[in-house]
């Protein structure tokens, strides 16, 4: 068998629509902040229940778009060390200071290193949905927010459709950013989506998104905005798949199950537990036991067994990426679990057309590779 890391997915008659939409998009000459926009906006903000949905180019400029709506300039938040480079960028692009803080076995943003890290400018907290699971943690880091005066943001980039406690990823916060990159469970082809319950926050992002204008038809700038638009034909794709979204998760689940059952009898590695059916399994994330060479293992799964493993989430904490050791002088041992974390897990391949034989098979492969 040869297993990608992942795989996009659109069948056949899903393509034969977008095109359809497409053709009818490019004949209307209306490219982009149109009815494909304001529909997924609408169907968006109804699946995960909130008031108000702002379709955006991407995942960073949502979060960026968040933190300018709740003006961070010149203040500080707190961000999980363990996430990708675009969610301590935007705090930065917005004008703020980044503090980061240690994160908890659960990959999620620990809630005493939040408490720790709060100083006198702090403005608020971005809490991030590792591989698509929101951490029960997530409730104590509200009430700390609620104690303190601070915002919650969600960086729910992995987490469309995932759930805790009945509640959808996206409405646990003040507001939330979700990303349609194509490696995401969903996919737009580029794109992102803003959901809030806040007015305030709704009515701003929707000037920022658009060059900072007070409305489409003016050229009066109100806000420091930029392109962040949504366009047209990528709003049509992203409804495509949209639409596929809870086929897709439940296909996942079911993968993910397997990989849960595999891995119990593999000496090695343990998986990430996440409460039944509440995760989207973006990731399938795995831990190596300590002395488990992890590029090796990666490297002989693919050479020998033709099994990619899919990128970490992360490999490098942001405080030891060069860019923010050079900003904030870290030398490292900072936040050592999630040091510790970032370098053991490992994540299995995990896509919505994935068969039950090659689950098993990356489970087999897997396991010879480690007792090797």
């Amino acid at each position: 068998m040869n297993i990608p890391a992942a795989k996009i997915y659109f069948p056949k008659e899903d393509r034969k629509e977008i095109l359809q939409h497409i053709d009818e998009i490019l004949k209307s000459g209306w490219l982009t902040l149109g009815k494909y926009g304001r529909e997924f906006e609408k169907r968006f903000a109804t699946y995960v229940g909130t008031k108000y949905a702002v379709a955006v180019s991407s995942g960073t400029s949502a979060l960026e778009i968040i933190l300018r709506c709740l003006d961070v300039k010149g203040l500080s938040v707190i961000v999980p060390t363990n996430t990708f480079f675009a969610t301590p960028a935007a705090v930065i692009h917005a004008g703020g200071r980044v503090i980061f803080a240690d994160i908890t076995e659960s990959l999620c943003i620990d809630p005493e290193s939040v408490k720790e890290n709060i100083k006198e400018d702090t403005k608020g907290v971005i809490v991030v949905h590792i591989g698509g699971a929101v951490a029960p943690e997530i409730m104590e880091i509200r009430e700390i927010c609620k104690k303190y005066g601070l915002f919650l943001i969600e960086d729910a980039a992995h987490a469309h459709g995932s759930t805790l406690n009945g509640k959808k990823a996206g409405t646990f916060g003040d507001a939330a950013a979700f990303s349609f990159y194509p490696t995401k469970v969903i996919t737009s082809g580029e794109g992102g989506m803003i959901v809030t319950n806040n007015e305030e926050i709704y009515k701003r992002a929707i000037v920022f998104r658009d060059q900072g204008k007070a409305g489409f038809y003016g050229n009066v700038h109100t806000e420091m905005g930029y392109n962040w638009r949504m366009s047209e034909i990528h709003a049509a794709i992203g409804l495509s798949q949209f639409a596929r979204l809870d086929e897709f998760i439940a296909a996942r689940r079911e993968i993910a199950k397997i990989y849960d059952e595999g891995l119990e009898d593999v000496s090695g590695i343990k998986a990430l537990k996440t409460e039944a059916n509440t995760s989207n399994y973006y990731k399938y994330v795995a831990f190596l036991d300590e002395g488990v060479d992890r590029a090796r293992l990666k490297r002989r799964l693919k050479e020998r067994y033709n099994v990619s493993l899919s990128g970490e989430v992360y490999e490098l904490p942001c405080h030891l990426q060069p860019i923010f050791k050079e900003l904030y002088g870290f030398k490292g041992g900072e936040f050592p679990r999630a040091e510790g974390l970032c370098k053991r897990h490992i994540c299995l391949p995990i896509y919505a057309t994935m068969t039950e034989a090659e689950a098993r098979y990356v489970i087999e492969a897997l396991s010879s590779v480690i007792k090797e």
